[in-house]
């Protein structure tokens, strides 16, 4: 009888775990996949509504992929756009496991990246297996401290963290505009902002450019399988991990159990900036070699779209990166080829943003496409 009890309560286990894995896949992978297809019909709408008619749609959208995976230049472009916004979305992504809704990634980035910059061209006589990854490491420790600040005014005062890195984004953006006037940083000749050019020794290598020197994919592509491998490790392998999560779930049960939630505050917030700095380093070092006004490009904010699509999971925001570097380099294809504007590509990546934000919305729109829930709580297919 006992043994029988216990298997019951080993099934009864399995079952339950079998429902919250198919919860997870469809919260993860499901009502992201969903919300990208009704954002691109509701684009395709949004097209016929201005004017443009059915044959240039389907050319747009053969375009788009076309100018996305369709060749060896398009993989490449794909996979440069998507570096920085996945580096920079899992920093966001510790952030929101934690609670915390740090926004401030536009200025971290452009913190980080100009910290690359400065080291890069201050030590030039450094070899490269020195020089540049002390340039990355210079740009995560910077856009940490940059990020820390919201979050010790946040664990010392309350200080909300979205208006505090509004105001640090801000901040960014003059701070960056000053800095690029010093003498010491401005290119030589120039009279506008323009940092000088990292050496050749500090730059992240092209890994294409034996076959095409306007193949523009870079070792950062490394950094950032790293990053995504160990991040996961970190949310759910590590203790410091666990503690995030669990204050991010819930607070004053991680308070009760002696996790110290200022500690964590800022040490999330510093990790999340550390993502933040690198994804700025991996663009100047691996695409721009120089610093300018504005050179982030809004990739912290994109940024946030990737890691609300991702589910603030580490593997999700890596295809959410994906897409979004897709749709980046789709979209410039998709401008010369059938002459439709590249603010469709942000009406689309808005689109998708409002259905992520909207799951049972999804659910609604497709209701065969997930379990529906049994009055035990199982599932049924």
């Amino acid at each position: 009888m006992t043994d029988r009890v216990n298997i019951n309560e080993e099934i009864q286990k399995l079952m339950v775990r079998s429902v919250r894995g198919r919860s997870e896949f469809e919260d993860l992978v499901v009502v992201p996949v969903f919300a990208v297809i009704v954002a691109l019909f509701l684009g395709a709408l949004t097209m016929l509504a201005t004017g443009v008619d059915l044959p240039t749609i389907g050319r747009s959208f053969v375009a788009l992929a076309v100018g996305s995976v369709g060749s060896l230049n398009a993989i490449s472009e794909t996979l440069t756009a998507a570096a920085p916004l996945t580096l920079a979305g899992l920093g966001l992504a510790i952030g929101f496991r934690t609670g915390l809704f740090n926004i401030g990634a536009e200025g971290q980035l452009l913190m980080g990246g100009l910290a690359a910059v400065i080291f890069g061209f201050s030590f030039p006589n450094l070899p490269f297996l020195v020089l540049m990854p002390m340039c990355l490491v210079a740009g995560a420790l910077v856009g940490a401290l940059y990020a820390a600040i919201a979050g010790f005014l946040k664990a010392t005062t309350g200080a909300h963290e979205v208006i505090s890195t509004i105001m640090l984004n801000l901040i960014s953006f003059r701070l960056l505009d000053y800095m690029l006037r010093l003498d010491w940083i401005q290119k030589e000749g120039r009279a506008d902002p323009i940092s000088k050019s990292v050496p050749d020794n500090a730059e992240l290598p092209r890994l294409l450019e034996f076959l095409d020197p306007n193949l523009r994919l870079h070792a950062g592509i490394f950094l950032v399988i790293a990053a995504v491998f160990f991040v996961h490790w970190l949310l759910f392998k590590s203790k410091i991990g666990f503690e995030f999560r669990a204050s991010g779930e819930n607070p004053d049960a991680a308070r009760y159990a002696g996790i110290r939630s200022s500690l964590i505050i800022v040490a999330a917030m510093a990790t999340a900036g550390a993502f933040a700095g690198l994804a700025g380093a991996n663009q100047v070092l691996g695409v721009l070699d120089r610093a300018s006004p504005g050179f982030s490009a809004a990739i912290g904010f994109d940024a946030i779209a990737v890691a609300l699509l991702g589910r603030s999971h580490p593997y999700g925001v890596a295809l959410a990166g994906l897409l979004f570097g897709a749709l980046e380099a789709g979209g410039r294809q998709m401008q010369v080829d059938a002459g439709v504007s590249i603010d469709l590509i942000g009406i689309i990546q808005a689109l998708i943003i409002v259905f992520i934000a909207a799951p049972l919305l999804v659910r609604a729109i497709f209701p065969w496409g997930f379990r529906k829930q049994g009055s035990n709580g199982g599932g049924e297919a």
